[in-house]
């Protein structure tokens, strides 16, 4: 199963302050037992929203709003994708996560993400087939 674990976004990370030289080791320490137990797939820190964008669909209109966004706490400062075995498994890992933001309260919301079985039979072998060759794509552009 696959899971992402999304970092809250701050104050501070929505101003663009950086974290300390010691957060970066502690991060990076963290990121390395994830990578060698095997179960990091992906993790990056984003940029504040007021380096990007937004785009509201209500039916065939498209509208795009730049950032910055006002809801702080709506917002996702970072994330970790996770392959582990449950819900559970993920949750202990992230619990050995540093405190993303070391002084102050700072969350990490986890969500499992879908797979094709989810789908049930809507997900028919052909688009099975499609995700798979879409999944290979990506492979050889990383």
């Amino acid at each position: 199963m696959r899971f992402v674990a999304m970092v809250r976004a701050t104050r501070a990370s929505e101003a663009g302050e950086m974290p300390s030289e010691k957060m970066l080791t502690d991060m990076l320490r963290f990121n390395e037992e994830l990578v060698k137990a095997g179960v990091m797939l992906a993790g990056e820190g984003l940029h504040p929203s007021s380096n990007g964008a937004r785009i509201r669909y209500e039916g065939d209109t498209r509208t795009v709003i730049d950032g910055p966004f006002a809801e702080t706490k709506e917002l996702i400062a970072g994330f970790w994708l996770l392959q582990v075995g449950s819900l559970e498994e993920a949750i202990e890992w992230m619990k050995r996560c540093p405190n993303p933001f070391e002084e102050g309260a700072s969350e990490i919301e986890i969500r499992r993400v879908f797979d094709a079985d989810d789908f049930g039979e809507q997900f028919t072998p052909e688009l099975r087939e499609q995700e798979a060759q879409q999944r290979a794509t990506l492979g050889e552009h990383h």
